[in-house]
């Protein structure tokens, strides 16, 4: 069992993922006021001291703690630390990202600190933004000067307030975080103070509100966190400690791709050839924003090179690159380039001999997202080692000159053998891809569990639409056209289409929203419902009879022979001949998914490889 400490944005975060396991938890938050949902929580409400906390842990059965209380609540991760050492409970942090700390803003370690800068600044006039439970450390400096102190507008608020004797008429009740700017330009401060509380608690707008108005920015530095905290950020990170550290609350295991790993070798390589200094974890950030962390199995110098690796965990997906070494050499190139980095395929590495894959014919077969995602980490890596850079005497540091990055797999022409790379004219190799950078595991019973336990949330919480999807690409298109939706109303289906409707049905939604791209949807408009690419593949016979069915001229139907994935079709077509093939094929999906939602409206949206929409 876990105990979740939230009544944050990490903790609904922390809910969501726990929503995900096949067991029950708890979800503990000091006050009442936070409304969320926990489809198979039990919400408690009320402080916990060291006592009661260890008492409830043992009574129930805690093996896991969650701290994703705010930064600020030392108290609480005190109290889960001592509970953590007492019982010998393992304790999770969910941290929040936190910019670097700028060196023009006013650091302090904690409140006396600051009273005692605010009087060496000459600070007479302050505006804190700090929160209601600031006003009681700062009482030295506010009943001597004048003060103002944002605070939530709710009678617990008020009372905390007026009970340390703070003039009401100084209170200013928080609206949302464009009020500060209003804020400053009424009461004109010396200067604001506030506390270092990370991206989620919007401490880049209040200084950059500031620094608008030219006011001198004091932060109170977060508290120190017990060094025997495990500290992850981002749900993935979140759900890989909690799959490490408890590895039976989830039916199956999440991995990461060869891109994610390629990604992460690379700048732990140039990190190591900037720094010369051996490199054991690599943080990246992945195309939804989120950074992970990833070990890294070792590094290695040549000349003026370096090379790292990271060992693939794939999860629970019977990947055949699972348990890989995925290694990065990254060097400094000696010819200037227009391109900032030139990628080779090491041994492992396929290269592309046949169109359609959207690379160079005689390039590595290392797909668009890795590219950008391994080009963005070294760019960042570059931008913060200029001295090192400056340093090896290259072209590198006017910006002109291109990094080698070469990405080996050490056995990766045998496994390629097992994939369909042959077909698609990779030779030489695996292909180093991945969208999400996420690998999230093909078991059919567990995956079909998976989806049927993610749809049950939906239907817990109050959703009347779901949004299925096959997977990280075609979501982020869904949730931009579906922005009002929450979170847990889009679910990945993978390729268990039919699986998923039914499941929709049995839970009566009145309306399923189903997102496909065109590689499952010439699969799905055969009459294929799991469109796993180990059972079927594109059917090029099938494609020209539709052709020929939607009245396409025999050049284009004869076209179809040429190609080598199904992406290429959206190419093929003129205009005219587009909305002819797109709406049959669309018409074939309907004519198979139809039946398995029997009392629900069921929408299909085709979505390009651009994200536009087919209807």
């Amino acid at each position: 069992m876990i105990l979740i400490l939230g009544g944050t944005t990490e903790g609904r975060a922390s809910v969501r993922i726990a929503d995900e396991g096949s067991g029950p938890y708890y979800y503990s938050t000091k006050g009442s006021l936070q409304e969320i949902e926990c489809a198979h929580g039990i919400r408690l409400t009320g402080g916990m001291d060291t006592a009661s906390m260890e008492t409830f842990c043992r009574e129930n059965g805690i093996r896991l703690l969650i701290d994703a209380a705010h930064p600020f609540a030392t108290a609480l991760h005190q109290t889960v630390a001592k509970v953590s050492s007492s019982l010998q409970i393992p304790v999770i942090r969910y941290e929040r990202r936190y910019p670097p700390r700028d060196t023009d803003l006013i650091w302090c370690d904690n409140y006396t600190d600051a009273i005692r800068k605010l009087e060496e600044q000459g600070i007479h006039r302050l505006l804190a933004l700090t929160g209601v439970n600031t006003i009681a450390p700062l009482r030295p400096w506010w009943e001597k000067y004048p003060a103002w102190f944002r605070i939530l507008k709710r009678e617990e608020s008020l009372t905390i307030a007026t009970g340390q004797g703070f003039p009401i008429d100084h209170l200013l009740f928080y609206q949302n975080e464009d009020d500060a700017g209003e804020m400053m330009d009424r009461l004109q401060p010396d200067a604001i103070i506030t506390k270092e509380s990370g991206q989620t608690g919007y401490f880049i707008e209040k200084v950059a509100a500031a620094r608008k108005r030219s006011i001198p920015v004091f932060v109170v530095k977060r508290p120190v966190l017990p060094e025997t905290f495990y500290i992850v950020y981002g749900e993935n990170g979140l759900r890989k400690q909690i799959e490490r550290l408890l590895p039976e609350f989830y039916p199956l295991h999440h991995g990461y791709t060869t891109g994610a790993c390629a990604t992460a070798a690379a700048k732990a390589a140039l990190i190591a050839l900037l720094s010369k200094k051996i490199q054991t974890e690599s943080s990246i950030t992945l195309p939804s924003g989120e950074m992970i962390t990833l070990p890294v199995a070792d590094t290695v110098w040549d000349g003026d090179s370096a090379t790292c690796s990271v060992i693939k965990d794939a999860g629970d997906d019977p990947d055949v690159t699972n348990g890989s070494k995925i290694v990065a050499r990254v060097a400094f190139s000696e010819e200037p380039s227009v391109v900032p980095i030139r990628f080779i395929a090491g041994p492992g590495v396929g290269t592309v001999t046949l169109p359609g894959l959207g690379l160079e014919i005689g390039g590595p077969a290392i797909n668009a997202t890795p590219r950008k995602m391994i080009t963005e980490e070294l760019a960042a890596v570059l931008k913060e080692h200029k001295e090192s850079i400056s340093n090896h005497n290259n072209p590198a540091e006017t910006g002109t000159c291109a990094l080698t990055v070469t990405i080996s797999v050490p056995g990766g022409e045998e496994l390629a053998a097992k994939t369909f790379n042959p077909k698609l004219g990779i030779v030489g190799g695996i292909s180093i891809i991945g969208t999400s950078g996420i690998v999230r595991p093909f078991s059919t019973d567990a995956f079909i569990a998976s989806i049927r336990k993610e749809s049950e949330v939906a239907k817990a919480i109050g959703c009347t639409t779901l949004v299925i999807n096959s997977g990280a690409k075609s979501e982020r298109y869904l949730k931009t056209r579906y922005p009002e939706l929450p979170p847990q109303a889009f679910v990945h289906y993978g390729n268990f289409i039919g699986e998923t409707l039914k499941i929709a049905s049995t839970l009566n939604f009145p309306q399923v929203v189903m997102g496909i791209m065109i590689g499952k949807a010439v699969k799905l408009a055969e009459g294929f419902l799991d469109t796993h690419s180990k059972k079927v593949v594109m059917n090029k016979t099938f494609l020209k009879e539709t052709a020929s069915e939607a009245g396409c001229p025999d050049t284009s139907i004869q076209q179809i022979e040429t190609i080598t994935l199904a992406r290429e079709l959206w190419q093929l077509f003129p205009p005219e001949e587009q909305t002819r093939f797109f709406s049959l094929l669309l018409k074939k999906c309907y004519d198979h998914c139809t039946p398995l939602l029997p009392q629900g409206k069921l929408l299909i949206l085709l979505i390009t490889e651009e994200g536009e929409i087919w209807k």
